[in-house]
């Protein structure tokens, strides 16, 4: 019988997982921002020729394409901050 907090897998096959999900969520937040840079610049454009109501809403959606980013990225701090070691912390080797 498998005690229920072992991992049958072996505990590396949730290290592996959890990585996976990290990198995914870091190439989502680069592909938010990097969408969000495409629409500052087309913002830029439509401010350049005057058009300030298509300019605000590029601005306005590169704002939300750097929040989605942010929330990936959060996202992976937060997991992070459940494993990371603080060397005082009880029943910490570092």
């Amino acid at each position: 019988m498998v005690d229920s907090l072992e991992n049958p897998l072996g505990e590396d096959a949730i290290v592996t997982d959890l990585r996976d999900d990290v990198a995914l969520r870091f190439k989502a937040a680069a592909e938010k921002l990097e969408r969000a840079a495409a629409h500052c610049r087309i913002a830029a454009k439509h401010y350049t020729d005057r058009n300030v109501p298509a300019g605000c809403a590029h601005a306005f959606a590169a704002i939300g394409d750097i929040a989605l980013a942010h929330e990936a990225i959060d996202q992976n701090a937060k997991l992070h901050a459940g494993k990371a070691q603080i060397s005082n912390d009880p029943g910490s080797d570092t």
